[in-house]
């Protein structure tokens, strides 16, 4: 049998019924292509904040405190569930550093769910030779092979929509490789990978009901197969936490409608790398396999649901205002417009193109960058974007950055502190000055408290019991329910600094400190009277108040109302109780 590129016919037939079997030559050509991935991202590997902010969490779970920051307060500073709880499912075994695992199992996952995608798009090609194309789109990029580690759940999301493609495919060829229901259960999961991803999962959802239609009755099951998981979790979610959502998208304002800035954000990622050449070829690529494929229902639904799931995640990213990591937030919703064309079949027709994508993913994977993606120049300060491997790489000093002790700038600040923790003063509110002098003053609940502008480090080096507050809002209740403050940088434009743990914590005003314009004596009465307010008062009840039975049915209850409470940034200016 001639393998030869001779023709526009496929060398080897198949049945509309069964996928081609496996031939040498495909696994070689995917096994190559993760294999090269999965190496250039090795070779990029780092851990980020954020990724350290999910660590912290998962050592209090490992600790017996529960799915929180900090211990005895119940704020949800991890947007995905699904890639903390799989973080713990292997965080117990002795002498594991947390930050290792993060970064190999990140990468696993990556890694794991690409093999997937092509093997996915190679079974409905229906084609005895094929090529990667698609495949060669994402591995090119810097920001695709960087937060396949970073210890964030990039990886997980690329491991969750490679699954999906992969079974869904599998279903529209007629050779599922496991019951509906059960695949419904693994589209109901996006929701609980990252929130965003139950747009994938609506479409995920539709098309498998179209490809496997029995009847209602079986489609309610398979819906409730999907369901279950996050209805479960979000009854949790509520009555735990307090609030419908993640503590992180009161944090980013996930419902406002920011178009510029999400515009802004499309052309930092797209324009470096010349975007649209490769989407183009990929176009042109997937109009001419269409052109020369039988198409039946099946192939245009299954087809169908990454191109609409893909550019409704972009929709979404944009009107949020993207992100202010280069690139980050817009992978998964590429990753998904490639899978139709992860694979092409090799014929005359499509060889010259798959070159030619070959060519850019070389150039673009060797010389093309965005401006400031260096170590000297990690952000874009008239955009507020940044790469945020250079800028840890640049803070380090480390071409690898993985635990939390290669950060200079994390030991610098918690060295001085677990010093002063060590003489066991009573439990106080800590403020460090810009002059670097610490001042601790006793608080009204028994805790110590602490803020850092980057809590996953210090949240890593200090001990379980400390509260490690942001003054973004992350992990801090009091700072998340603030209104945004204009010009500042997406998903950090929250501010409450320390004066708000000082008059909401500490049992006295500290006079020394009113020399410093946010320890105002008439500031720190104006942040006490936002908490003279009940709702505010009862707000930080919800996260700090001892879990009760009633305690969970009032979270419950009220999470709506909760979740929409703010009040003004600015103490004096916001609206107090007489």
């Amino acid at each position: 049998m001639s393998t030869t590129v001779a023709d526009e016919s496929p060398v080897e037939t198949s049945t509309p019924d069964r996928a081609p079997r496996p031939r040498a030559w495909n696994w070689l050509a995917l096994g190559l292509t993760v294999a090269v991935f999965a190496v250039l991202a090795w070779n990029r590997r780092w851990m980020s904040d954020d990724g350290l902010i999910v660590l912290r969490t998962v050592r209090q779970i490992l600790a017996g405190n529960g799915p929180v920051f900090n211990a005895g307060e119940r704020v949800e500073s991890n947007t995905s569930t699904l890639w903390t709880y799989l973080l713990v499912a292997f965080g117990w075994i002795p002498g594991l550093r947390l930050e290792w695992l993060a970064v190999v199992l990140g990468l696993l996952c990556a890694a794991g769910g690409l093999l997937l995608a092509l093997d996915g798009t190679r079974r409905l090609t229906g084609s005895t030779l094929v090529a990667p194309a698609g495949a060669l789109v994402l591995i090119a990029l810097p920001p695709f092979r960087d937060f396949a580690t970073s210890g964030l759940e990039t990886g997980l999301i690329t491991l969750w929509l490679g699954t999906t493609w992969w079974l869904l495919v599998r279903h529209a060829r007629r050779t599922p490789a496991c019951p509906v229901w059960v695949t419904a259960l693994v589209i109901g999961l996006g929701v609980l990978v990252r929130p965003d991803l139950a747009l994938f999962s609506a479409f995920a959802g539709a098309g498998l009901l179209i490809l496997e239609w029995r009847g209602w009755r079986p489609a309610l099951l398979w819906l409730a197969a999907a369901a279950a998981l996050p209805v479960a979790y979000q009854i949790f979610r509520m009555g735990y936490y307090g609030l419908l959502t993640p503590n992180t998208a009161l944090v980013k304002e996930a419902s406002d409608a920011l178009w510029d800035h999400g515009w802004d954000y499309l052309t930092d990622f797209a324009t470096p790398y010349y975007l649209w050449i490769p989407l183009v070829l990929c176009a042109l690529l997937g109009a001419v396999v269409l052109w020369r494929t039988p198409i039946d229902r099946a192939m245009a639904v299954v087809v169908a649901v990454p191109l609409l799931g893909g550019i409704t995640l972009a929709l979404y990213v944009i009107r949020v205002g993207g992100d202010f990591m280069h690139g980050r937030m817009l992978l998964p919703a590429l990753f998904s417009l490639m899978l139709p064309v992860m694979v092409v079949r090799l014929t005359k027709t499509t060889v010259l193109p798959v070159i030619a994508l070959g060519i850019w993913a070389i150039i673009a994977g060797t010389w093309l960058r965005a401006g400031y993606t260096t170590a000297d120049k990690p952000m874009d300060q008239v955009r507020r974007i940044a790469d945020e491997r250079a800028s840890y790489v640049a803070a380090s000093h480390h071409e690898h950055p993985i635990l939390a002790e290669d950060f200079d700038e994390f030991t610098a600040v918690t060295g001085p502190l677990n010093a002063i923790l060590a003489a066991r003063p009573e439990p106080a509110v800590f403020v460090q000055t810009e002059q670097g002098e610490w001042h601790h003053y006793p608080t009204t609940n028994g805790r110590t408290i602490s803020s850092f502008y980057n809590i996953g480090g210090p949240g890593m080096l200090l001990p379980l019991d400390i509260w490690v507050h942001d003054p973004i809002g992350l992990a801090n209740p009091i700072a998340a329910h603030t209104t945004p403050l204009p010009g500042r940088r997406i998903g950090h434009n929250k501010y409450a600094p320390s004066a708000w743990e000082v008059a909401v914590q500490a049992r006295e005003t500290p006079l020394e400190l009113s020399r410093y314009g946010d320890f105002n004596p008439d500031t720190i009465d104006a942040i006490r009277g936002i908490f003279a307010c009940p709702p505010n008062r009862e707000m930080l009840d919800s996260v700090q108040a001892p879990l009760t039975l009633a305690r969970f049915r009032h979270n419950l209850l009220h999470a709506a109302g909760r979740t929409s409470l703010r009040y003004d940034h600015e103490p004096r200016n916001a609206q107090h109780c007489n």
